[in-house]
């Protein structure tokens, strides 16, 4: 018996290896199809009331395309042409390359030509590109597939996702009660996430952005971007960037604008944090801020740009499984041994 189970379980173990080899390249992919269902399966279990499971995650799925897909490409493109701008924005004479290759020359007694070097730099940089246009084909290829597979993991974790939960009950080796608040805290602790620090991190960051416009900031839409990043860490903020904002301002001769985006941000998106974010977190979890902070940072090492909203709720499972092992324990140990 312990030799056929052995075996049972390395059979396992090769299986789950060769299972994570093919989900491994689409890894993003197949997160953002979860993070989505979850989000949208309390509508598909509302609306497969009245219609069909099968044309409600068909019209979700589009819904996700429009509300999620769209939005998300439409704010990479703003940004990345901001990011171009701002790197366009730099003047080659305002570095004043004559004078450091004057102050080079007078200390090493080499003679510099810093703009032939980077023209030289530039042309090489060109060619490189050129040749990579296969590589980049490749990346282009890779993300239409990615996308096209979240969409269609996506249609059928809605449509199937109640056969997908009996089935995780199944095998789970645990007693129903104790299945059901297992569940239960894993679904507070991910609402909390999502709802309690990365709606409350968008929110912040839009409103800051909002300043940024109003008072005619350059490139406001890639410093949003970046403040509603910084905004899911906590003690860090928005503040990172338009605190600066409001010093370029006073540097620029602008005292009014300066003094009108610092009362602003501090007023307004100091009422989003702190009123918001207690009213929505306390409405689910309560999460404490490092496992927060140490949940975004290590996520994105961990998934990628995914891991700003996995690393935290993986965290946050941590010790709801935990919570739970502790309140079932000494029943659980008792029951060791026995048929559920």
């Amino acid at each position: 018996m312990n030799l056929s189970r052995g075996y049972l379980l390395a059979l396992f173990a090769v299986f789950a290896y060769l299972s994570w080899q093919l989900v491994d390249p689409f890894l993003q992919y197949v997160l953002a199809a979860i993070l989505i269902a979850f989000l949208l399966y309390p509508v598909q279990r509302r609306l497969e009331r009245r219609i069909s499971p099968t044309i409600t995650a068909f019209l979700l799925v589009g819904f996700a395309i429009v509300g999620f897909l769209v939005p998300f490409v439409l704010v990479a493109v703003v940004v990345a042409g901001d990011a171009a701008n701002l790197l366009q924005e730099v003047d080659p004479e305002d570095l004043q390359i004559a004078e450091i290759e004057d102050r080079l020359e007078d200390e090493t007694g080499i003679e510099v030509d810093i703009t032939e070097t980077v023209a030289d730099s530039a042309e090489q940089i060109g060619t490189i590109l050129l040749e990579q246009t296969t590589a980049w084909f490749g990346v282009l290829t890779h993300t239409l597939i990615g996308v096209g597979l979240a969409l269609f993991l996506l249609y059928y974790l809605l449509k199937e996702g109640d056969a997908l939960l009996d089935w995780l009950r199944e095998m789970t080796p645990l007693p129903d009660d104790v299945q059901d608040d297992l569940y239960d805290e894993l679904e507070e602790v991910t609402w909390a996430v999502l709802a309690g620090h990365v709606l409350i991190a968008i929110i912040e960051g839009v409103i800051a952005g909002l300043g940024l416009f109003a008072t005619g900031i350059p490139n406001a839409a890639f410093w949003t971007f970046v403040m509603v990043i910084f905004s899911l860490v906590p003690l860090i903020g928005a503040f990172i960037v338009w605190g600066p904002a409001v010093l370029y301002l006073l540097l620029t001769g602008e005292p009014i604008l300066a003094i009108g985006l610092a009362v602003y941000s501090a007023v307004i998106v100091g009422v989003a944090d702190d009123y918001l974010r207690p009213i929505v977190v306390d409405r689910y979890a309560e999460i404490s801020p490092a496992v927060i902070i140490l949940g975004v940072l290590g996520g994105i090492y961990a998934f990628g740009i995914m891991g700003l909203f996995f690393g935290p709720v993986v965290l946050g499972a941590l010790v709801a499984t935990l919570s739970v092992i502790n309140e079932h324990y000494e029943r659980l140990e008792g029951e060791t041994g026995t048929e559920y």
